[in-house]
């Protein structure tokens, strides 16, 4: 089963901007299709993969940086990125 996931992190410091970049450069190591936006970043992959990455980098974030609010949308179909 593929996923399409919009995933949102909201760093709960006054310094949010290293743990957003920390989180998008750990999802980009994973090998999953991953798109950073400006508000958001979008994963793409088979549905147990996208969903322990989503685990394991939260987590990560948790105990790296503390206090966060992850926002995910999560979308089952067999669209794939544009290329």
């Amino acid at each position: 089963m593929f996923l399409s996931v919009q995933l949102s992190c909201y760093p709960l410091t006054d310094d949010y901007k290293p743990p957003i970049r920390a989180v998008i450069e750990r999802l980009e190591k994973t090998g999953l299709e991953i798109y950073p936006g400006r508000m958001s970043t979008e994963m793409f992959g088979e549905y147990d993969e996208v969903m322990q990455v989503l685990s394991d980098t939260m987590k990560w974030s948790f105990e790296e940086y503390g206090k966060a609010v992850f926002v995910a949308k999560i979308m089952e179909g067999d669209r794939r990125p544009r290329q």
